[in-house]
């Protein structure tokens, strides 16, 4: 018998459906239910993508015994936490501030009105029976020392991610940037790259930001780092040597082992960073992992209306990873007299350079191309001979059992994955990444956006309706945006000057100074959160602080420009105690300090101008303006039959001129 998981569309609750646990979705049901029989809750949040979430279902969620004792004392809910992160933020808070830790699974034990009295992530089936039979005991026996602890957990949930109001500086100085610069610095690791730990996540946002401050503070050491960083990578394991993408972290100091879960989020933001790091320094290398992530999205991550899936998960037949690795045998066989160039090149040992799997994950050397050059091939023809072999090598692995695919659509990684296709097209100038973002663009106005003009988190069915959250709203503003600067077409921009008015109405509260990351309209939930630290994606704040610094700039609108500047204001002093968890407010301190450009192209070669300053001028602090109207401030009395350019800064514009060294020279003038 299924569970009353039966009608969800969530690939992971369904997962769920026919465990011997009476699961119920997140909703009024469950929760009425709660407090009719006084019954404490489990809320059990993962994602179908999630290792250890399988293997806690299989140990747990499986086991009748289990279940039985789950049944007969609690009303337990399964939560999806991409489908429902507004519920997942509110007990991954308490579980931190219980344990110190995080991550997925995360089960909490609550009171009947949702709030949390126990927590942790994964349990063993024994401690998991001990913990639920503790924690009844004591709401059995002294329930009210259950309240009193579920009291004090629900005040420091409320009081987190809090901050004060803070005067807006008259001016931000590159002395603000070395201050949070130089201890974030001392974190690097100089042998492998990224920071000195494991496991080790790629976090794209983090050398976003110091591409960007290493190119406009001229600082060389931080771009050495950021640009070893990036090569090695996309040299390791992490990257998906085979079929292009990236997993989600490697559990190694060495990007080498990955866990092997592919998500649709990490993947956009490190397309969009290897795009922009070949603008910096033209690496062969980011555009092939920018082409290959590419293709791997279109080929296995692309719905037939152009929407973006979630993820694929690490298992297939119940071992992790065992889609993506070889044996030697395995390359031998298939390559023949090829194989041993791409052994040496893949670094595959007969033992399996996993040694605790005997089994090899792909991975090659920093300078691993100098073995083409030594092989007698030209940069040309060693691009065409790995783009071949590797095809082949992918065919055979596509006999293969597949991992999982969570089919879900989510408006704000699908807006993330579209403005990353926009990236691409600005780098290398290929119409198909333009064809593709402004078909998802396309789905996004179908299917996610209501008939009133508000956002859907996912495209609606027969049994739920979820409304969007303040990062959907954000990234497709963002997205959009971005959309109008590669096309002209002020369509986008009115669409997300919409969305971003609807999200000041909505989200935005004066008093706090920040926007609440659920809307005044959605479900009441124990408490209502901000979102402000920059995690592995950019919190949604950081990202509506740019959107709306950018549409102030646009539309000459003061209103945006004053809330995005109180927004980093606030967050200002704390961007120097953890530079890694406020990159994204760190890289529009950079725009503050090195200024904002607004270049505004006009005349009939307005968009063959465009892709020339796109692709020849690195300048990452800009917003791109044209056309042969005259519908926006910047372009007012400014459209003649000949095409000119004007590079504007602070309400100033330049003379204009008409070719693109004249335009650099103006754009280093303004950052000096």
């Amino acid at each position: 018998m299924a569970n009353h998981l039966q009608n969800e569309s969530s690939p992971y609750l369904k997962q769920h459906q026919h465990n011997p646990v009476d699961w119920y979705p997140w909703g009024d049901e469950a929760l009425s239910k709660a407090k009719a029989e006084n019954k404490l809750l489990i809320v059990s949040i993962g994602y179908s993508a999630c290792h250890w979430c399988h293997v806690m279902e299989r140990e747990s969620f499986e086991n009748k015994e289990v279940a039985q004792v789950m049944n007969r004392h609690y009303i337990s809910i399964k939560v999806d936490r991409e489908e429902r992160p507004d519920i997942d933020q509110i007990y991954m808070t308490a579980v931190q501030l219980m344990t110190n830790s995080g991550g997925w699974p995360l089960n909490c034990i609550c009171l009947p009105d949702g709030r949390p009295v126990y927590g942790g992530t994964y349990f063993r089936p024994a401690d998991w029976v001990n913990v639920l039979n503790q924690v009844q005991a004591l709401w059995a026996n002294e329930p009210e020392t259950a309240i009193e602890y579920a009291e004090k957990l629900a005040q420091g949930i409320t009081e987190s991610e809090t901050f004060k109001i803070s005067k807006i500086p008259e001016k931000y100085s590159e002395d603000d940037l070395k201050e949070i610069v130089k201890p974030w610095q001392q974190t690097f690791d100089p042998i492998d790259g990224g920071y000195k730990r494991a496991p080790k996540f790629p976090l794209p946002n983090n050398w976003l930001f110091f591409l960007r401050y290493g190119h406009l503070a001229n600082d060389a050491d931080i771009l050495e780092h950021t640009h070893f960083t990036l090569q090695h990578i996309a040299a390791g394991g992490l990257y998906d040597q085979v079929g292009g993408g990236f997993a989600r972290y490697a559990v190694d100091g060495q990007w080498h082992i990955p866990h092997f879960e592919k998500m649709l989020y990490d993947n956009a933001q490190l397309i969009s960073l290897y795009a922009e790091a070949y603008l910096q320094k033209p690496e062969p290398l980011y555009k092939r992992v920018v082409e290959e992530t590419l293709q791997w999205v279109d080929r296995e991550m692309t719905s037939a209306e152009g929407a973006f899936y979630s993820a694929l998960d690490a298992d297939s037949e119940g071992v992790e990873g065992k889609y993506y690795t070889f044996q030697q045998e395995e390359i031998d066989n298939l390559l023949g007299k090829d194989a041993d160039l791409f052994i040496s090149y893949f670094s595959i040992t007969a033992a399996g350079n996993w040694p605790e799997e005997k089994t090899n994950v792909l991975k090659t050397r920093l300078d691993a191309d100098k073995l083409a050059e030594q092989a007698g091939y030209s940069k040309e023809e060693w691009e065409t001979y790995l783009k071949d072999i590797k095809k082949k090598i992918r065919h055979y692995r596509e006999q293969r059992i597949r991992p999982g695919l969570d089919n879900k659509i989510l408006t704000s990684w699908n807006a993330m994955m579209l403005k990353a296709y926009i990236d691409a097209y600005r780098t290398f100038n290929k119409k198909e990444y333009l064809t593709v973002a402004e078909r998802n663009a396309h789905f996004i106005l179908r299917k996610l956006i209501t008939e009133e003009g508000t956002l859907l988190h996912q495209p609606q069915t027969p049994f739920k309706t979820i409304t969007a959250f303040l990062d959907d709203y954000a990234f497709v503003i963002e997205a959009f945006i971005a959309l109008y600067e590669v096309t002209f077409n002020k369509a986008w921009l009115d669409q997300a000057k919409s969305l971003a008015d609807y999200t000041l109405a909505q989200f935005y509260d004066r008093q706090a100074g920040a926007f609440y990351y659920t809307s005044d309209l959605t479900e009441v939930l124990i408490t209502r959160k901000f979102e402000i630290m920059d995690n592995v994606i950019p919190s949604s704040n950081s990202v509506m602080a740019h959107q709306l610094n950018k549409l102030g700039v646009i539309f000459e609108d003061s209103t945006y420009k004053e809330i995005a500047a109180q927004l980093l204001a606030n967050v200002f002093p704390q961007i120097r105690t953890y530079g890694s968890a406020y990159s994204n407010w760190a890289i529009r301190l950079l725009e503050e300090v090195y200024g904002f450009h607004e270049i505004a192209i006009t005349g009939p070669q307005s968009n063959d101008l465009r892709i020339a300053i796109d692709q020849k001028i690195y300048s990452p602090n800009k917003v791109i303006l044209g056309g042969v109207e005259e519908n926006l401030p910047l372009l007012r009395n400014r459209v003649t039959e000949r095409s000119l350019i004007y590079v504007c800064k602070n309400n100033t514009c330049s003379l204009p001129v008409d070719n693109l060294k004249d335009v650099e020279n103006l754009i280093l003038k303004q950052e000096a």
